[in-house]
């Protein structure tokens, strides 16, 4: 799947620089504004920094994908706008936005300068915008069920960048909803050192381990009938609620763990507790049963 074919292409970057003249100025600064920010670069052919800049910031532009647009305006043949806006030497670059000037610079800056201006002035290049909406778009495919649609997307996402800790964390997560835990292990550890304690990453290991867990389980029956012969039998309940947990009943899940601490909280050197904790871990902490489940927790910690 093409990455560009979801999140949609990029401007054209023929049409993200252009000369303008006084007579187009309203057309192709003031009015285009209005949609998109725009850069007005006042020069002159005499100007030797202009030479420096001219083909730097055309650079920084079009590498931005449409995040705003550049006018040129040779101040040797159209004046009067410079004029107007009290420009007295050359190169200047004004930012306009919504029809007016919102920032500026004089001289000929560097690359890494010009690239924080435009990040200043247009925020999220197109690009990252619709990169968040891809990643969004996989996200909610995930949560509907549709795991396979969702890998697809973060796939896709990674082939354009190995390192995006969202798409690495999310195609984990789809494997391991299909059962594929080595390639869940293999895809978790794309993500670079520095990022193996991002909540994302750390959330999709700690929900690959509580895959592993449980795929050495009893049946779900068979744990229950013992609980039920004996219901101190901490480990039947602890292996019942990872079961649980795996086959989306996480409430219950909860409440079995719960229960444990309330009965014995020191079990085991505080496993169910130290259970609960990864079960959040996984969840994420704004996920409601993870907020639920914490409040349960500390009704029977602190009571």
């Amino acid at each position: 799947m093409d990455l560009t074919s979801l999140a949609g292409s990029g401007a054209n970057g023929g049409d993200l620089v252009k000369d303008t003249t006084t007579a187009g100025f309203m057309t192709d600064v003031i009015e285009a504004s209005k949609t998109q920010p725009v850069l007005v670069d006042f020069w002159a052919p005499w100007c030797g920094p202009c030479k420096q800049l001219g083909p730097t910031i055309e650079k920084v532009v079009r590498e931005a994908k449409g995040a705003v647009k550049l006018v040129k305006m040779n101040i040797d043949e159209h004046p009067a706008i410079a004029q107007q806006m009290g420009v007295q030497s050359i190169p200047a670059v004004f930012a306009f936005a919504d029809g007016r000037p919102v920032d500026g610079f004089m001289g000929a800056l560097p690359e890494s300068q010009i690239k924080e201006f435009i990040a200043r002035i247009a925020g999220p290049s197109a690009a990252e915008a619709g990169l968040e909406e891809v990643l969004a778009s996989a996200q909610a495919a995930f949560e509907e069920g549709d795991a396979a649609g969702a890998a697809e997307i973060f796939a896709a996402v990674l082939q354009e960048d190995r390192e995006n800790i969202a798409a690495i964390a999310g195609l984990a997560r789809c494997l391991i909803s299909s059962g594929e835990l080595d390639r869940a292990q293999q895809t978790l550890a794309l993500a670079p050192p520095d990022k193996e304690d991002d909540p994302l990453i750390a959330g999709a290991r700690a929900a690959l381990e509580l895959a592993e867990q449980t795929a050495e389980l009893g049946d779900l029956g068979e744990l229950a009938a013992k609980l039920e012969a004996d219901a101190n039998d901490h480990q039947a309940r602890f292996d019942l609620a990872l079961a649980l947990n795996a086959r989306g009943d996480r409430e219950d899940a909860v409440n079995h763990l719960v229960e444990i601490v309330r009965r014995k909280r020191d079990w085991n050197e505080e496993a169910a507790r130290k259970q609960l904790v990864q079960f959040f871990e996984a969840w994420g902490p704004t996920d409601p049963m993870t907020i639920e489940a914490r409040r349960k927790l500390s009704s029977v910690l602190f009571s």
